[in-house]
């Protein structure tokens, strides 16, 4: 049963925070750190202190405040009551555009810095552009423009602003499923996650915006397509460098932007790591609910990073920073730590997996007791071809070798889509009786794979793959052939040939029986 965690239930039990000047106060924390930065970059020396004494007391407090698990009640709440709330955040949006700009001009033009004071500065640049997702995060979600306007040109401080399409319109509607490829499964490492989730973002991204284009037949130069606001900012800031430093400092700026970003990626992974959607009879993915996130909530942290702990109702209800909801082990799983100390473990793999991986499996087991096998969910044919689960399944299931055979090669599950397997494949009630049909699948299994596939008929097919040369030509024949066995063996598992007739016809002549074998638990492809 889910948890109610609704306001009226929050306020019989006394836990509410009410909206108010005085509750909003802690949230204006964060801006504490711009001035601390302007007088280092400023005067240097001994002012270097303050910045670092600020992040070294951030930890300090979060042990000594503990958890928060206070909600405000949304249901009650005035919109005009969050003005402090939105203010805070604003602040910051505006705040740090200023600082940078300052900083780099103390930095690149006056020259009255040391070179180690101007690397410490640049390392508390950095630390500072750690909240710029956080924050343009949380303005790209908003309803208005100029909301998400601020967002995007704050991403782009950081070379990142394609991450508002993302994120909104593809992270969002598929977390926890493998056409989100910011969820990482069970068992994959941050350094596995990290290079192929960046890929994606920018070109998925870029794909979802052309398809808008093409459905409103407009050009993918059209000036609505959000690239070109996004190229803007782009251009802005390292003009903007290059203007106050040269190519040396066009350089620097681009490393250093890699920090922030790479940040952004460990919350992402260690925000859904292991968590997934399971797919419905219908075929679809169930609804996001709070067990798809998981949760911490330290009450520091919450302050520092607008609630960033909460992110299992940001999944399901997009408000607002401080209407966001503490949802309990009940609704989600919890996390033994505050995000910063599992950003941290999440660079470690093997203290990673020991300390998240039994909590995962304890989650399943509480939200989905009626899942013995999460094989599939985790597999990597499953993450490259998310609509064949329910072959991936019964494959897992029953061909645990058949079931890696797949997993190192999931185009092969493409081969079971080919006019001569489905023909193969007749439908339920089309005979009189399951044992007909039965026997009528191994009938027509049996006469196409041991008679119709001749090898005048196999020639004939190989002789239409397009090859330049005896190397390309070696290469088409192993694909080919691969995929035969592949197909061979799904009738052998389904019970459509026997493992002897699969290994008898034209396809398996040259190959060991155990090939075949792999539809019953043996073999592989070469």
């Amino acid at each position: 049963m889910e948890a109610d965690t609704s306001g009226a239930t929050m306020a019989r039990s006394g836990r509410v925070v009410e909206p108010s000047v005085s509750n909003a106060l802690p949230h204006f924390v964060p801006l504490a750190v711009f001035p601390l930065v302007v007088c280092a970059a400023a005067y240097g020396g001994w002012w270097l202190a303050g910045p670092f004494v600020f992040y070294a007391l951030a930890d300090g407090f979060e042990k000594i405040l503990g958890p928060e698990e206070r909600n405000m009640d949304p249901a009650t709440t005035r919109e005009s009551q969050l003005f402090p709330y939105k203010l805070s955040l604003w602040l910051w949006g505006a705040l740090w555009p200023v600082t940078f700009v300052f900083s780099l001009w103390q930095v690149l033009v006056s020259g009255h810095l040391a070179l180690w004071e101007i690397v410490i500065i640049a390392v508390f640049l950095v630390l500072v552009a750690q909240s710029v997702f956080i924050v343009g995060h949380e303005l790209v979600h908003r309803r208005a423009p100029w909301e998400r306007r601020l967002g995007e040109f704050l991403l782009s401080s950081c070379s990142y602003p394609h991450y508002a399409t993302e994120h909104v319109y593809l992270h969002h509607p598929h977390v926890c499923t493998p056409l989100d490829p910011g969820s990482a499964p069970k068992g994959m490492s941050f350094w596995q996650y990290l290079f192929p989730e960046l890929k994606n973002n920018l070109l998925g991204a870029w794909r979802f915006e052309r398809r808008g284009l093409r459905r409103r037949r407009r050009p993918v130069w059209h000036y609505t397509n959000p690239f070109w606001r996004y190229a803007a900012g782009i251009v802005f800031w390292y003009g903007l460098v290059f203007w106050l430093g040269g190519p040396l400092a066009v350089l620097a700026y681009l490393i250093l932007c890699g920090s922030p970003v790479f940040s952004m990626k460990i919350s992402n992974y260690v925000q859904h790591y292991g968590l997934r959607r399971i797919r419905t009879p219908a075929g679809r993915f169930e609804s996001v609910k709070p067990r798809h996130a998981w949760s911490a909530d330290y009450k520091f942290s919450n302050w520092m990073y607008y609630n960033m702990q909460r992110h299992a109702d940001h999944h399901t209800s997009n408000q607002r920073y401080p209407l966001l909801q503490y949802h309990g082990e009940s609704a989600s799983p919890q996390l033994p730590g505050s995000y910063t100390q599992m950003n941290s473990l999440a660079l470690l793999p093997k203290r990673w997996f020991a300390t998240i991986d039994p909590l995962l499996d304890r989650q399943r087991a509480q939200f989905y007791p009626e899942i013995d096998d999460w094989s599939a969910y985790d597999s990597r044919a499953f993450a490259a071809r998310p609509d064949a689960f329910d072959v991936i399944a019964e494959i897992h299931a029953a061909a645990p070798r058949l079931a890696g055979w797949i997993n190192r090669s999931p185009e092969l599950l493409d081969r079971l889509r080919d006019r001569e397997f489905t023909d193969l494949e007749l439908p339920a009630g089309i005979g009189p009786d399951p044992e007909f049909e039965a026997t009528a699948r191994r009938g027509l299994a049996r006469l196409y794979w041991t008679h119709e596939l001749s090898l005048s008929e196999m020639k004939a097919q190989l002789a239409d793959i397009p090859v330049q040369d005896g190397s390309e030509a070696v290469d088409a024949a192993r694909e080919w052939s691969n995929s035969k066995v592949f197909q061979v063996a799904v009738h052998v598992m389904r019970g459509n040939l026997s493992i002897r007739r699969g290994g008898h016809g034209p396809v398996a002549r040259g190959r060991s029986l155990d090939r075949v074998r792999a539809g019953r638990g043996g073999g592989g492809l070469r």
